[in-house]
């Protein structure tokens, strides 16, 4: 099914190969999975991060697509998670919307889907941004 860099694809009648890379199913799996309710971002790399720095946006960021010795396909996807969301409900509905999204999109099956949780997001509070911030030359102290 694949070798050391890309994944085959075989066709039944007329013996017709495609092939993917990797990389192809690291930006459907990483679009799927910031689509997901609970999901905040996903973890970034150097690269990621100097593509952001560039204007450029990485959808395949905070996942990695390998096939193992037995030509099965495993995903590890590491996402940052909204506070107060129930962490292993979030995980299986990324497990089993990824799963659907790359068997709709290239009739690949997943064999694993490794979900890491990388850290909690915590929206910040508007509140107490405000109270906090003050004026640096108050309207009522120039008029003295």
């Amino acid at each position: 099914m694949a070798d050391s860099s890309k994944i085959l694809l075989s066709g039944e009648e007329n013996s017709e190969q495609i092939k993917i890379d990797p990389s192809v199913l690291e930006v459907i799996l990483g679009i799927a999975a910031e689509k997901v309710d609970g999901v905040a971002g996903m973890r970034g790399s150097l690269k990621s991060g100097l593509n952001w720095v560039l204007g450029r946006e990485d959808h395949g960021k905070g996942v990695n697509v390998k096939v193992d010795e037995d030509n099965k396909l495993i995903a590890d996807v590491y996402v940052y998670l909204e506070s107060g969301v129930n962490v292993p409900k979030v995980g299986m509905e990324l497990q089993k919307k990824l799963k659907a999204q790359l068997l709709q999109m290239t009739d690949l099956e997943l064999k694993a889907i490794n979900v890491h949780v990388v850290g909690l997001a915590f929206p910040e509070d508007e509140k107490d941004t405000e109270e906090t911030t003050s004026e640096l030359f108050p309207e009522d102290e120039v008029e003295k």
